[in-house]
């Protein structure tokens, strides 16, 4: 825990199933947990400084009933150094993608900037949305 370095945003995400969500994180994904409280259904994972806390939890501070798929209206980018090998370890789970890979340019002020991109959920439904950087051109 003392060399790693916690990131100011953090999204803390409800989980139904700790256990499930660890394995898909974890075991697919290739987070690592930088701490854990199993006994209060909770993980605190990163993968390269790209942090999530997991909580399986039915606690008051929810702000409505939890229904499938769990964070309608929003996806977590996460930025990773190649694409390719997370593509691989999801197909050899049988993981399926909701977004299959492909590469966007995006205007960003006077350059374009490229993304090498996919999106998958995860066992709760939450939206991953994972990327390579590919640099930028010009625009036109």
């Amino acid at each position: 825990m003392r060399n790693t370095v916690w990131s100011r945003l953090v999204p803390e995400l409800v989980v139904s199933d700790i256990t499930a969500s660890l394995r898909f994180y974890t075991g697919i994904i290739g987070f690592r947990t930088a701490y854990d409280r199993p006994e209060d259904g909770f993980a605190y994972l990163d993968l390269d400084g790209a942090q999530l806390m997991l909580e399986q939890t039915d606690e008051p501070w929810l702000t409505g009933p939890m229904e499938r798929p769990f964070g309608r209206g929003i996806n977590l980018q996460i930025e990773v150094a190649a694409i390719a090998p997370l593509l691989q370890r999801l197909a050899d789970h049988g993981w399926p993608l909701f977004r299959a890979a492909r590469d966007d340019w995006y205007r960003c002020g006077g350059v374009l900037a490229g993304n090498r991109q996919f999106m998958v959920q995860c066992p709760d439904g939450y939206l991953l949305r994972f990327f390579e950087d590919l640099g930028e051109r010009p625009l036109g």
